[in-house]
């Protein structure tokens, strides 16, 4: 099994997905691409529809879209235990995690992951508003579970992991609940190598480049 990945630096939806396998400890190959060289292009030519990352292959299966390569490892390897097993919770989980995939577009546009910065930025009533809706879903959650968001980690947890990063970030002040729900995240050991190798990346996306330098 191959998992195509951008920089670790940038690529949140590439995290994603390599969440969802390094902490399941499903064994895989992580081919790491440089985001938007003629290598990464060229790489994914004739393996993705839409030359982007992240891509899973195993054997002839090719899934090419972060949700669907976490569903896909749910169905194939796990019997389902990434959702939770409640029929009312797993509605809302995926609810959650489908709110992340498809909304959320100021904070993502404005505040890119970027592991390596600590940045401080302005951000539009729009993207306060997403924030302000990310901190209840994680105030309430916490509130109920103590933990991850469901109890144990699930893919909802995969999808939020990098806006944990973006707030360490760009210094985003939580309430206390969702605060501690970062605090688990940050503290996870699969979370923490994806770090590490993100820390050791010297290449810069410009893309991805927002905000002022805190020194």
């Amino acid at each position: 099994m191959q998992l195509y990945t951008g920089n670790k630096n940038y690529s949140s939806w590439s995290l994603r997905a390599w969440l969802m396998l390094d902490k399941n400890n499903i064994n895989f190959d992580d081919i790491g691409l440089k985001l938007f060289t003629d290598h990464f292009y060229d790489t994914l030519e004739g393996l993705s529809p839409t030359k982007k990352v992240p891509l899973l292959i195993d054997g002839d299966v090719a899934v090419w879209e972060s949700l669907a390569i976490c569903e896909y490892i749910n169905e194939t390897y796990l019997s389902g235990k990434a959702w939770p097993e409640h029929t009312v919770q797993r509605a809302t989980a995926r609810a959650m995690a489908n709110e992340m995939h498809a909304g959320f577009f100021a904070l993502r546009n404005e505040l890119p992951m970027n592991i390596r910065a600590t940045r401080r930025v302005s951000l539009s009533q729009q993207a306060l508003k997403d924030i302000k809706r990310i901190e209840q879903i994680w105030a309430n959650q916490f509130k109920q579970y103590n933990g991850w968001l469901f109890g144990d980690w699930s893919i909802v947890d995969a999808m939020y992991a990098p806006v944990v990063l973006r707030f360490k970030t760009y210094g985003i002040m939580l309430n206390q609940e969702a605060t501690a729900y970062m605090d688990r995240v940050l503290n996870c050991d699969s979370l923490n190598r994806w770090i590490t190798m993100a820390l050791a990346e010297t290449d810069i996306v410009m893309e991805d480049e927002a905000g002022e330098e805190i020194v």
